[in-house]
């Protein structure tokens, strides 16, 4: 009986600690696919990404860069779940003067957004 009471006790307890403090499974990401203003997806396009507007009206201290696939995605990994300012470029064409801005991305989920550029 004793030992019964003392393992449903030590059961308890696990539980009431890993309820406590759930571990965060996921970082943070975000999927960027780029379209062309006919929808089309862009193969070889560079993004960046800025914590501040300051810094990309500027173009300098990006804090991720990469550039997209032949499906037109590139994925950011382990960001902070902050808002970022998107800049993406490829030839002549890039996403200024429309929606260059993105929302706070949510903590440890897979964040996505599609950019167009023209």
């Amino acid at each position: 009986m004793k030992k019964s009471l003392t393992i449903l006790s030590l059961a308890i307890l696990f539980f009431q600690l890993v309820a406590a403090a759930p571990p965060q499974l996921f970082n943070t990401s975000l999927t960027v696919t780029v379209r062309d203003e006919l929808g089309n997806t862009v193969e070889g396009a560079s993004i960046k990404l800025f914590e501040s507007e300051e810094n990309y009206n500027q173009e300098k201290n990006a804090v991720a860069e990469g550039a997209t696939d032949a499906k037109g995605v590139f994925r950011f990994k382990k960001l902070k779940p902050i808002a970022y300012f998107v800049l993406v470029k490829k030839g002549d064409k890039d996403n200024t003067g429309g929606g260059e801005k993105i929302g706070k991305l949510e903590d440890g989920k897979f964040n996505k957004v599609t950019i167009v550029i023209q």
